[in-house]
């Protein structure tokens, strides 16, 4: 006979075995054990509830206590799920971020510059700004509306 201890266990080298990268949000060993504990007792508390009332069968609308777990269970749940959500977005924008080296002559390094000093800005933001103005028309010439870096 297994013990809650032994299934969660077992439970926990089958999902680490589990292929894939989940980050922060990575499968712990010993979260998964004690889940598969408090699932055991659960079932257990259910089992004696159920024959202290003499039901038949188990009915959540009259397990009060259970039913307030759920709805607990169900709030972290979706709390969890827009969490990774987030994290997942956010790994996606850093996968597709462009991060390059830009070689300029010394007369437009200058300009540069010197436009960075008067605005406050570094460089390499006055850079991106101008990234984010570019437009390119139907013939495939780009173009940039006059714009102020902020």
């Amino acid at each position: 006979m297994w013990s809650a201890k032994d299934v969660a266990r077992a439970t926990v080298r089958r999902q680490l075995d589990s292929p894939g990268d989940r980050g922060p949000y990575e499968w712990d060993p010993e979260d998964l054990a004690e889940q598969r504990v408090a699932r055991h007792t659960e079932w257990r508390r259910i089992t004696a509830l159920m024959d202290a009332q003499g039901w038949p069968v188990y009915s959540p609308e009259q397990d009060v206590q259970g039913s307030t777990w759920a709805r607990e269970r169900d709030a972290q749940r979706e709390g969890a799920l827009a969490r990774r959500a987030a994290w997942q977005m956010e790994q996606q924008d850093a996968r597709d971020e462009l991060k390059t080296q830009v070689w300029l002559s010394a007369d437009v390094s200058r300009r540069l510059r010197a436009i960075a000093a008067r605005t406050g800005l570094e460089p390499e933001q006055v850079l991106a700004q101008l990234a984010d103005q570019v437009r390119m028309n139907d013939d495939g010439a780009l173009t940039v509306d006059t714009f102020t870096p902020r």
